[in-house]
């Protein structure tokens, strides 16, 4: 399948139609996504992002993935434009069973890195300050806070990215 990424275990696979209900359920799951902005989507919602989804990655040549490991989904990765206007937005969701094992760092920096391979100079994230987790994700795979602002009585911090050209 074109756009597909491999790393020694995961495959990301660019996300289309044919994933709608395993990106409906990973949505759905309170420990996958419950701290994600929005919290957890109904289907319907799940069918309206699918279509963002779509339209970002052909404006971009990348966008969002379903993460396999030994072909099960484990997760959600990818690139999306952030709603509040932040810019292009890393994100990242993986199933409570799959986590403690490095899975999310080596899904998000291969979404991350494949990002600035397309021409995308720079890409933020958000994690609240009590989310743990995520923050050691975007650390490990050289993200570095740049911002904080308030969202629903939490601090939130936002991490960049920013490939500059090689030329």
């Amino acid at each position: 399948m074109p756009g597909v990424l491999r790393t020694a275990r995961l495959t990301l696979e660019p996300v289309s139609w044919r994933n709608l209900p395993e990106v409906t359920a990973i949505k759905a799951n309170p420990g996958a996504f419950s701290t994600m902005l929005g919290g957890i989507r109904s289907h319907q919602q799940v069918e309206t992002e699918m279509a963002q989804d779509l339209a970002f990655r052909s404006r971009f040549r990348t966008g969002m993935f379903v993460i396999r490991e030994n072909n099960h989904v484990i997760g959600l990765t990818g690139l999306h434009e952030r709603p509040d206007g932040r810019g292009i937005a890393l994100r990242f969701a993986i199933y409570p069973s799959a986590s403690g094992r490095g899975l999310a760092s080596e899904a998000a920096g291969t979404a991350l890195r494949h990002a600035h391979s397309v021409g995308i100079r720079r890409v933020v994230a958000i994690a609240r300050d009590t989310n743990v987790a995520s923050r050691k994700v975007l650390g490990a795979i050289g993200m570095r806070p740049c911002d904080t602002f308030m969202r629903d009585g939490h601090e939130m911090l936002v991490f960049e990215s920013i490939q500059d050209s090689f030329v």
